[in-house]
């Protein structure tokens, strides 16, 4: 069992002996239906499957950072996304819309 979780389990087994009585509860504010209202983290978006053509050294660099590379990638591209502002939201078009992807010969779309 590493360190870290054996420390974690022997905490919890001296909070549970704890009572009620014995937690000072001044600290922590209220919970009223304010505190719940709003999600405490975004929901992500959607997930769409694609093809994309990566550089074999960039996907390769991605892979070598373990499980999960993908969701990274698409950090990396979010991160892109928000830090270019508005502009590249409404520049890119989207497959099916007039002049996006869907338009193109297979050819020029290489």
């Amino acid at each position: 069992m590493p360190v870290k979780e054996h420390a974690i389990k022997s905490d919890l087994a001296r909070v549970d002996k704890l009572r009620d009585e014995d937690i000072d509860y001044g600290d922590i504010p209220e919970l009223d239906d304010a505190v719940f209202a709003q999600p405490l983290v975004p929901w992500p978006p959607n997930k769409e499957t694609i093809t994309i053509r990566v550089d074999a050294d960039v996907l390769g660099w991605f892979r070598r950072q373990g499980r999960g590379y993908q969701t990274r990638m698409n950090q990396v591209l979010r991160r892109y996304m928000d830090v270019a502002g508005q502009r590249a939201r409404l520049t890119v078009p989207v497959r099916g819309q007039a002049g996006g992807a869907a338009g193109r010969s297979s050819k020029r779309a290489r």
